[in-house]
């Protein structure tokens, strides 16, 4: 029993492995929206000074446990790849953010780490030891699972996901699953019990990225495009400087045939009789209609 123990987690240490591989990489599409907006706008930077944090702690734990290689691995490449991700963000965030994360990691990774390292050192020894740094990383990996809370709490705020990455959820989601057997086949609560709660805000930050997609959804549909205007036709009598009743399609037809009737009939009257005051009594008509504008309504 014991050797089959220790193949299935073997196992789910390799399959943590993968997908924890996955989840550090996850963050890349987010990095090139901010590269493509040279800034960082929403977007924070704790939940990647806290896992290189993290990672370097489990590190330590690793050193000073057994058959722990595969820890070893992992946070090895975690440490390298957030790395890049915190030098990125601070290129691009601007000077407010810039130094917010700075400090953040020189609280957390020069003189937190550093701190432990030293305490556990020199105050402890043995099998103590080990049980020691497990407790911090059981209590910092709360933290990994706990940091992008904020971007929950901005989700509800703003009722957008726009800022909340839907790999990142799921994929720890997925890696707290492996790393729980991983730690519950070997038999170590340090390893175990934080991926219970990882498992629980997957869950949470997945739940509300399904439900505040579908509303934005559901407000875009509504959005309408605004109607266009049509110019309305207005008369307006120069004498009088005053404007009539708008005319619809039908009536402005009439009157141009009627004008057009009127200069019929003065050629025609002009032809037979001679008479000249004919021709500009006509016109004189013609002019006194009243004159067509286009005007915006």
């Amino acid at each position: 029993m014991a050797g089959m123990s220790g193949h299935w987690a073997f196992a789910f240490g390799v399959l943590g492995n993968i997908i924890s591989f996955i989840v550090f990489l996850s963050p890349i599409p987010t990095f090139y929206k901010i590269y493509k907006k040279k800034s960082t706008e929403g977007y924070q930077s704790i939940p990647y000074v806290v896992a290189l944090f993290s990672s370097m702690l489990w590190i330590y734990y690793a050193f000073l446990k057994t058959n722990t290689t595969l820890l070893i691995t992992i946070n090895s490449f975690g440490v390298f790849i957030e790395t890049i991700y915190v030098g990125f963000y601070l290129f691009y965030a601007p000077k407010k953010a810039r130094v917010q994360t700075i400090k953040m990691l020189l609280l957390s990774v020069v003189g937190g780490f550093g701190a432990i390292v030293l305490v556990t050192q020199f105050l402890f020894k043995g099998a103590v030891r080990g049980q020691v740094v497990g407790w911090i990383c059981l209590v910092f990996s709360l933290c990994v699972f706990v940091a992008p809370l904020g971007i929950v709490r901005q989700v509800i705020k703003t009722k957008s996901v726009e800022y909340m990455p839907l790999l990142l959820s799921v994929f720890l989601t997925l890696s707290a699953v492996a790393w729980f057997f991983y730690g519950l086949l070997l038999k170590d609560i340090n390893i175990a019990a934080p991926n219970v709660l990882g498992f629980i805000f997957g869950i949470l930050q997945i739940v509300l990225y399904v439900i505040y997609s579908k509303k934005e959804k559901a407000i875009f549909k509504e959005q309408k495009l605004p109607e266009i205007q049509k110019p309305a036709v207005v008369v307006v009598d120069e004498n009088n400087n005053k404007k009539l009743p708008e005319l619809t399609q039908e009536q402005i037809i009439d009157i141009v045939k009627l004008a057009g009737l009127l200069v019929s009939t003065d050629k025609i009257g002009s032809h037979v009789s001679h008479d000249t005051n004919c021709g500009v009594k006509a016109a004189n008509k013609i002019e006194n209609l009243p004159k067509l504008q286009t005007v915006d309504a």
